[in-house]
């Protein structure tokens, strides 16, 4: 694989169009399963503490992994891709981009909980695609920058962007929630995990590498809560340095352990592949699977009405059935209705 963007104007990476990178769709299947976990959190509100921290680990695990492996992707399209047909490819990342912000609109109007993450994966699809054309070393540089930036450019917005909430259309309000005012979610803290991803296919983690990534992993996961307790603040705003930082640990761990399981060895590697298929299953699907516990939950609580009492039945629903749901369409059936939707409206030779 090319190390440098650049390298691509020289030769075509080829990649055989029925090839599937493994590790993508593992981390996408964990991503819309810690989904699945967080969005069903509030059916059950009377839990123990440590259920509650568990649970809400993954929800802060769940977005910076979907944008993080959404960059993975965007760069084996790239990988796929000859110069003269770079115009092409950015066109279907756009038309991709506009279906994912057009299906998160139409999500918002089924009234529930949920904070629709479709949309911002859009326009981040939309921002991010034409960056991942810079070679490998600007890259880095950009990455580091937006990360830098982010948390000042956030609380810049929050206090000189309050105008957007008097437009009665929503257009700016909602334009400026997709980059910077977003309560869970905004362009300005996903792109960074974006760029990563694409960087993790250019540099893949290999051997000392892979510790060392998961040492700083491990720092950067406790600075959250280290300094919650040095400076007495009882939570970060979304969007701060620790916050990032913290969300940041979570998903590196997380591709720490899965890149090395993926490259394992033995009866690891067996144990491993055989719990982890039914996780890349559902990585293959993961929009689908997306839509459908939403759908779900706008069944299950209309109105994003909150239950006082443990509704252990609709957990269920919500969770393990549609994950099982999830697994067993891509065994039988292969590619999602969504997924499907979205090839069919974007064909390219690549896929």
């Amino acid at each position: 694989m090319a190390s440098d963007a650049r390298g691509l104007t020289a030769r075509r990476v080829f990649i055989p169009s029925a090839e599937r990178f493994p590790t993508p769709d593992i981390l996408r299947g964990i991503a819309v399963t810690a989904m699945l976990i967080a969005h069903a959190a509030p059916l059950l509100p009377d839990v123990p503490p440590a259920v509650r921290f568990v649970t809400g680990n993954i929800n802060d695990l769940a977005s910076p992994l979907f944008a993080l492996v959404m960059g993975m992707s965007a760069q084996i399209v790239w990988n796929r891709t000859t110069p003269r047909g770079r115009g092409r490819t950015l066109l279907r990342q756009a038309i991709r981009a506009g279906i994912l912000i057009a299906l998160g609109l139409w999500m918002t109007t089924w009234g529930t909980w949920v904070a629709i993450v479709l949309g911002y994966l859009g326009v981040l699809l939309l921002v991010g695609a034409p960056l991942l054309l810079l070679s490998t070393r600007w890259l880095v540089i950009l990455t580091i920058v937006v990360a830098l930036a982010s948390s000042p450019l956030n609380e810049w917005a929050r206090g000189n962007l309050v105008w957007v909430y008097t437009d009665f259309s929503g257009v700016s309000r909602t334009i400026a929630s997709w980059l910077t005012l977003g309560t869970s979610y905004r362009l300005t803290n996903l792109l960074p995990f974006f760029l990563l991803g694409a960087l993790l296919l250019r540099r893949p983690l290999r051997g000392r590498a892979r510790w060392v990534t998961a040492g700083g992993a491990a720092i950067a996961y406790l600075v959250k809560p280290i300094a919650e307790r040095l400076l007495g603040v009882e939570s970060f705003v979304s969007g701060s340095y620790p916050d990032t930082l913290h969300d940041a640990g979570l998903v590196m761990l997380t591709v720490v352990v899965v890149s090395w399981l993926s490259d394992s060895r033995g009866r690891v590697h067996a144990v491993s592949q055989t719990i982890l298929a039914p996780v890349k299953a559902v990585g293959v699907v993961a929009l689908s699977v997306y839509l459908l516990h939403v759908a779900l939950l706008a069944w299950v609580a209309p109105g994003g009405a909150r239950t006082t009492e443990n509704d252990y039945l609709a957990w269920l629903v919500i969770v393990p059935v549609v994950f099982v749901v999830g697994a067993t369409w891509q065994r039988f059936v292969g590619t999602g209705p969504v997924e499907w939707l979205i090839r069919v409206l974007t064909p390219s030779a690549e896929r």
